[in-house]
């Protein structure tokens, strides 16, 4: 986690140097674009069918997850056995993120963080 850190520092660095106008927009942008960690765990917690990837803009990757646990629910009446453990894998899949949700989601702001810098900064340059 440290590292997330020293990383967010370092943006924080490059966010004090931009004119009060880039600042400005910049901070505009990133209450409009950063994502809370509650509302990732919450969804994972609740929703374990990907829904929490979605909220990143992971839409591969939940639609990998919600299309497993479709088949897998669909399963459950026909072949039990196969469909306890589609369900299962996309579980143990899915569970260690619930317990990593405010790295993952530090991660994936500071990545927008760096986005947007980059978007405020080259609009300076145009």
């Amino acid at each position: 986690m440290q590292d997330l850190k020293d990383e967010e520092d370092r943006l924080r660095e490059k966010i004090r140097a931009l004119s009060d106008e880039q600042r400005k927009q910049y901070y505009r942008l990133e209450r409009e674009r950063l994502k809370d960690p509650d509302t990732y765990a919450v969804l994972n917690y609740f929703f374990v069918a990907g829904l929490h990837h979605f909220y990143l803009g992971k839409t591969t990757r939940g639609m990998i997850n919600v299309v497993l646990m479709l088949v897998g629910l669909l399963l459950l009446p026909m072949f039990a056995p196969l469909g306890i453990i589609l369900l299962l894998t996309v579980l143990l899949i899915e569970l260690p993120q619930l317990f990593k949700s405010q790295r993952i989601v530090f991660a994936h702001n500071l990545e927008l963080m760096e986005q947007i810098l980059d978007e405020v900064t080259d609009e300076k340059a145009l």
